[in-house]
């Protein structure tokens, strides 16, 4: 763990080798940026979009929250989707959970106070939703796995719900919303669902997640996943 210290120090490094590998580096990031994929995620300090995608800086326009739910009166998210949709004219907005969510574990044991209390309910929400085929699932980890890809889904949903992505869908731009996973215990994401632009909700990976559902519950069938729905 760096000290407060050595992080600006290490900065100093990082800027003196950008300009020696490339001299024109920072004056090319000063002319603005385009990004054409917007990320939304989770708050987690083990998961750097820009790592596990291998993106440049300028390529991904990320906005991250506790548990990564959507909420249409969130200014900050709203600004940022508008700033994403509206300026930037992004075609793709990712939606990406991770396994191991500590918000998630909270929401599902009705835990937190204050400020986290309040900000999950909409995790409290899904998990109330889905709570039957959730406790069905003996164990602990693979409850919490299918928590993350279910909230996935559902915030999804209620991203493609918005004022600013349905505005976006009716005047006919460009834009999929893509629900993904990541896995911290191999680095890998997982593709879970997509909306396209005329807000089909496509069904990716839902045999896999049938499947996956199946054997989390000893090879019951009654644990596949919740039917897509067929228009947001």
């Amino acid at each position: 763990m760096k000290t407060i210290r050595e992080l600006i120090l290490s900065n100093k490094t990082w800027s003196a080798e950008m300009r020696e590998r490339k001299k024109d580096y920072f004056a090319q990031q000063t002319s603005g940026q385009s990004p054409e994929i917007m990320w939304i995620g989770g708050s987690d300090s083990r998961v750097s979009p820009q790592h596990i995608t291998q993106t440049r800086p300028g390529e991904l326009f990320i906005h991250r929250n506790l548990a990564n739910l959507v909420y249409q009166d969130d200014d900050n998210l709203m600004a940022d989707l508008q700033h994403a949709i509206e300026d930037f004219k992004v075609a793709h907005i990712i939606l990406c959970g991770h396994y191991g969510c500590s918000g998630l574990q909270t929401a599902m044991t009705d835990g937190g106070s204050g400020h986290v209390r309040s900000w999950l309910l909409a995790a409290r929400e899904v998990f109330a939703m889905h709570r039957a085929e959730l406790e069905a699932i003996d164990d602990r980890v693979q409850r919490q796995d299918r928590m993350a890809e279910l909230n996935v889904r559902e915030q999804l949903v209620r991203l493609a719900n918005t004022d600013t992505v349905r505005s976006a869908f009716e005047r006919g731009q460009d834009l999929t919303l893509h629900g993904w996973v990541y896995d911290l215990r191999s680095g890998l994401l997982a593709e879970l669902l997509e909306i396209d632009p005329t807000g089909q909700l496509s069904e990716i990976a839902v045999q896999d997640l049938e499947e996956k559902a199946k054997r989390k519950a000893g090879g019951h069938a009654a644990l596949s996943p919740p039917a897509l729905m067929a228009q947001v």
